[in-house]
C-alpha cells in the first residue's frame, strides 16, 4: 500500500481528523472512492479474522472485573489467567486509543496463554467504558485527566499484586498510547519490575533514576512521529543507568503487532517483538 495512505491513516487515527476529511484526502490518494473503499478495508481493524486466543479458551479464565481506582472511580478489567491453581507473575495490559477493543482483549488473552495472571485494563471507565465506535473511542481518550489515568493504572497494578495467584511481580505491556502509559507506569511505580513499550511515545523532562523496572522498547522504522523522541529517551536512560533493551524493526509501520488492521500490521516483526517480550516476563516475573 501507498506509504502516504498509511501516515494519512496514522494521522487520522491519532491526531485525529474529522472522518469525512480522513475519507476526502484518501480519495485523493487512492485516485477514487472505489479504491479509497478497497484501502479502508485493509486500514481498519478486523477484530474477528484476526483473533488468535479464543474468547472460549478451555485453558483459561476469563471474566470482566471491578476495582476501586483513583477519586472513587470504579474502573473495569478483562481479567485473564491459567485455570491451573499456582502463583504467577501478573501483567497490565494497556490498550491503543481507541479503549478495550477485541484486539486488546484477544491480546491479553494471549499473555495469559504464556502462564500469566493478566489485567486488560478499560481506562475510560470513568467515561462510561469503551464505546463500539472507535471514532468515539479515540474522541473520549482525550477527555481523560492525565494523571487520574495513571494513577487508576496504579490501581491495576495494585489490584494485581492483591491477587491471591499473584507472586508479587508484576509487568505492563502497552501499545501506542499505550506505549506510552507503559513508560509512565516504569516511572512512577518502583514495585514495577518489567514494562514493554510498543511504539510508545516518550516522558519528557523527566528524573529516570526513578526507574526500577527493565524497560524493553519496541519502535517501527518508519514511525517518525515517535520516533522522534526515541534518541534523546535512549540517552536519558543511559545516563540514568536504567536497564533497558530497544530494538527497531526495519521497513515496518506504526502498530505493526496489531494483526487485525492488515495494511500495517506485519508478521515477522509481531513475532519476533512479541517473543522478546515474553522472555522479558519469563525472566523479570517467573
Amino acid at each position: 500500500m501507498d506509504q502516504r495512505i498509511i501516515n494519512l491513516f496514522d494521522e487520522y487515527t491519532h491526531a485525529p481528523l474529522t472522518r469525512k476529511e480522513f475519507i476526502e484526502r484518501l480519495v485523493k490518494l487512492a485516485g477514487g472512492t472505489a479504491l479509497a473503499m478497497s484501502a479502508l478495508a485493509v486500514l481498519e481493524p478486523g477484530y474477528a479474522q484476526a483473533a488468535t486466543v479464543s474468547g472460549q479458551d478451555d485453558d483459561l479464565l476469563l471474566e470482566d472485573v471491578t476495582w476501586n481506582g483513583a477519586d472513587g472511580v470504579q474502573m473495569r478489567g478483562y481479567l485473564a489467567h491459567p485455570k491451573s491453581k499456582k502463583k504467577r507473575g501478573a501483567v497490565v495490559v494497556i490498550h491503543e486509543n481507541r479503549g478495550l477493543t477485541p484486539h486488546i482483549k484477544d491480546v491479553t488473552r494471549r499473555v495469559a496463554k504464556a502462564g500469566y495472571l493478566v489485567l486488560g485494563v478499560d481506562a475510560l471507565s470513568p467515561l462510561g467504558g469503551t464505546p463500539a465506535n472507535e471514532d468515539e473511542g479515540r474522541a473520549l481518550i482525550g477527555k481523560l485527566d492525565a494523571q487520574q489515568n495513571l494513577r487508576n493504572y496504579l490501581s491495576a497494578l495494585a489490584y494485581l499484586r492483591q491477587h491471591p495467584e499473584s507472586n508479587g511481580k508484576t509487568g505492563c505491556v502497552g501499545f501506542c498510547w499505550g506505549g506510552a502509559l507503559a513508560n509512565q507506569l516504569a516511572l512512577n511505580d518502583p514495585k514495577l519490575n518489567a514494562a514493554v513499550a510498543y511504539y510508545g511515545t516518550q516522558p519528557k523532562d523527566a528524573d529516570l533514576s526513578k526507574i526500577k523496572a527493565h524497560l524493553m522498547l519496541h519502535y517501527a522504522s518508519l514511525d517518525e512521529r515517535v520516533n522522534a523522541g526515541k534518541d534523546a529517551y535512549e540517552a536519558a536512560l543511559k545516563a540514568a543507568s536504567v536497564k533497558y533493551e530497544q530494538y527497531v524493526y526495519e521497513g515496518v509501520n506504526h502498530a505493526f503487532n496489531n494483526d487485525s488492521s492488515p495494511a500495517r500490521y506485519n508478521a515477522e516483526a509481531a513475532d519476533l517483538a512479541w517473543g522478546r517480550t515474553l522472555k522479558l516476563f519469563k525472566d523479570k516475573l517467573s
